[in-house]
């Protein structure tokens, strides 16, 4: 599903966000990437879901390299991904049920069809019953929930994280992991970029463990060099 290769991500002046990350992450893995702020995780969900290129490496997603990859083909790309942004990205104009059905009216899913589906994801997520609330009634939590909702209701095999629980209570955060546990029960691949190792590893999933931009420690090779 997704292979990085001698991945660098240089900013100007110098900043080397990622310095020769290379994994590889398989269809139906769940993957926490864990670190300190400033590690370089967030870095590495911009370059995953193809909204920044890296200065050198490649990064092949679905058997796409995004470092090639030219601009009119990734929003095709991005149909095949479902993408939880830190900071959401509600439009707060707009219903939780409308939120919800925006990436359907993007893709060209018919009347009848998009509404049905939206209304499956928010039940998913528990928000079925605020489909007609707007995002600013919702709590933290609540809006969270929506943002997933929104990320999954395209049926993704890939849905990428960055930083789901910031902020969150961790009742909230656990509600959170829950969900995921279940996408990942029903075969979609979830990368998940986070600074709290704790709560990541509830499931004990796969963990990949930034320090100022390399990739120190991954758990998966760890526990096979020991066998």
């Amino acid at each position: 599903m997704i292979s990085a290769s001698a991945v660098t991500k240089r900013y100007p002046q110098g900043i080397e966000a990622l310095k020769d990350v290379g994994f590889e992450i398989d269809d139906g893995e769940m993957v926490f990437i864990t670190g300190r702020s400033g590690a370089g995780k967030s870095t590495l969900f911009r370059l995953l879901a193809a909204i920044e290129k890296p200065t050198s490496g490649s990064i092949v997603v679905d058997g796409q390299n995004l470092a090639a990859l030219k601009r009119g083909a990734i929003p095709y790309l991005r149909r095949k991904l479902g993408l939880i942004f830190q900071d959401q990205k509600l439009l707060f104009d707009r219903s939780v049920l409308d939120n919800v059905l925006l990436p359907l009216s993007i893709v060209g899913l018919s009347a009848r069809e998009a509404p049905r589906r939206a209304r499956a994801a928010l039940d998913k997520v528990g928000l079925l019953e605020r489909e007609r609330a707007h995002p600013i009634a919702l709590s933290g939590g609540e809006q969270q929930r929506l943002a997933i909702a929104r990320a999954v209701v395209n049926r993704p095999a890939l849905l990428l994280a960055d930083e789901p629980t910031a902020n969150l209570d961790s009742e909230s955060a656990d509600h959170i992991l829950d969900i995921f546990h279940s996408f990942h029960q029903v075969g979609v691949t979830l990368v998940v970029a986070t600074h709290d190792a704790q709560w990541a590893s509830r499931f004990a999933p796969r963990m990949l463990r930034l320090e100022q931009g390399r990739l120190v420690g991954d758990n998966k090779r760890e526990q096979a060099s020991k066998n």
